[in-house]
């Protein structure tokens, strides 16, 4: 039977990484409020984060690293804590419920606990080679050491196999050319785990073989990760692109068995779907909870807004649609817990509905607060922008239905 009570391990996980949020993560941010304040100060006029702002982070990996949250979701063989699907969307909806908008703050969001697929102990990192196992696995694990996920490119975004990054191998060494773009804290990483053509007559014939994964200093002569791609309105931000031009990788760094990358990036994916969609809930919980709290304070017509049947279809609809997304995102880390194979189509159906979900209920809350709604200093105006981007990367919400569609089609009905 289903039990979806957060148990008390998972309570005091909880409440600790609360403590560890008010304790150091608050106090960095008040202490700094005029530099995080606008991103006029955040960014410099090329859209990185300025020097101060990175320190910041720095020191915030290393303390939650230090505190044990960093690592969590790591393998328990990289050095993680081995903590399975569910504590991870109970955790990360937690966490996005009580700090609001922690996707807008450049301190918390991926910072104290990394993104579970593109940086810190990613699942990628099961596939290391014994040789760079122990040189760097300690210092990602202290958060000494970031990385990006490098799949992504401007003609092959949700068509992967459309790539055209190629690595030829001369010699003992693999050398690099092609662009990727959309890719996470690509200015900022010490290495990146690209994904390239290493057979283009094995990648032509055979559905999904042909691509190896690479582990590449971002250092190399040849690579330039200068760009960043701001978005939504933003002066700055943490996606970007990377160019190679001749990189030259080192036969050890190549990524589990060679012509078999995409295996390892859809890993990869899959688990960054599944925590894309706790934190789109529990920002949705936070946005909800908002409105509600408006709708029993600001009045009009001689009664409180929340009395007034317009109003309150929105906050049902908001509830109704939250409801639904909660259980089928803890049904989903369920599945994945209990069967050897991942569930293709249920974590498709939790990513596409969970993100679009987000998109309705900060929709609401905006047209509940009314003008107020649409003003900075309620944050709710950013969550819309950033809820309208989540339907996006890690497979589009179009991606996500092909795949359902598939798996039905494959017989795969039952619920």
């Amino acid at each position: 039977m289903l039990d979806f009570t957060m148990s008390d391990d998972i309570k005091d996980i909880v409440n600790g990484l609360y403590k560890f949020v008010d304790q150091v993560v608050v106090p960095l941010e008040k202490d700094n409020h005029a530099l995080l304040e606008s991103e006029r100060d955040m960014f410099d006029r090329n859209g990185h984060f300025v020097s101060e702002v990175l320190e910041l982070r720095k020191e915030i990996r290393l303390k939650s690293a230090e505190a044990g949250y960093y690592t969590m979701f790591g393998a328990e063989e990289l050095g993680g804590g081995g903590f399975g699907a569910i504590t991870m969307v109970a955790v990360l909806e937690s966490l996005y419920h009580k700090y609001g908008l922690a996707l807008e703050r450049p301190l918390l969001d991926d910072v104290v606990i990394p993104s579970t697929f593109s940086n810190g102990l990613s699942p990628v990192l099961n596939n290391i080679k014994p040789e760079l196992r122990d040189k760097l696995l300690p210092d990602i694990a202290a958060g000494k050491v970031t990385l990006c996920f490098a799949l992504s490119e401007p003609d092959a975004g949700s068509d992967v196999m459309a790539m055209r990054t190629k690595a030829v191998k001369k010699g003992d060494k693999w050398v690099i050319n092609g662009s990727k773009q959309w890719i996470t804290n690509s200015a900022y990483a010490d290495y990146a785990m690209v994904f390239a053509i290493t057979d283009p007559e094995l990648k032509a014939s055979s559905k999904g073989k042909g691509v190896s994964c690479f582990l590449v200093d971002c250092n190399s002569e040849g690579l330039d990760r200068q760009s960043v791609i701001p978005f939504m309105g933003s002066l700055g931000g943490n996606i970007g692109i990377i160019l190679f031009d001749n990189v030259e990788v080192p036969e050890e760094n190549v990524m589990g068995t060679l012509n078999d990358g995409l295996k390892i990036a859809m890993g990869g994916v899959t688990k960054g779907r599944v925590g894309m969609s706790a934190k789109a809930v529990g920002t949705a919980r936070w946005a909800l909870e908002q409105a509600v709290e408006y709708a029993n304070i600001r009045k009009t017509f001689g009664k409180t807004i929340g009395q007034h049947q317009a109003v309150q279809i929105k906050l049902a609809e908001s509830a109704m649609d939250i409801y639904a997304a909660k259980a089928m995102l803890y049904k989903t880390a369920w599945e994945i817990e209990n069967f050897d194979k991942p569930p293709i189509r249920d974590i498709s159906c939790t990513k596409a509905f969970c993100t679009e979900m987000l998109g309705r209920v900060t929709d609401h809350a905006i047209q509940v607060h009314g003008a107020m709604g649409i003003t900075n200093d309620l944050q709710l105006n950013m969550a819309f922008r950033r809820a309208r981007t989540l339907r996006i990367p890690d497979g589009t919400a179009e991606i996500q239905r092909r795949t359902i569609a598939q798996e039905l089609l494959k017989g795969r009905t039952e619920f």
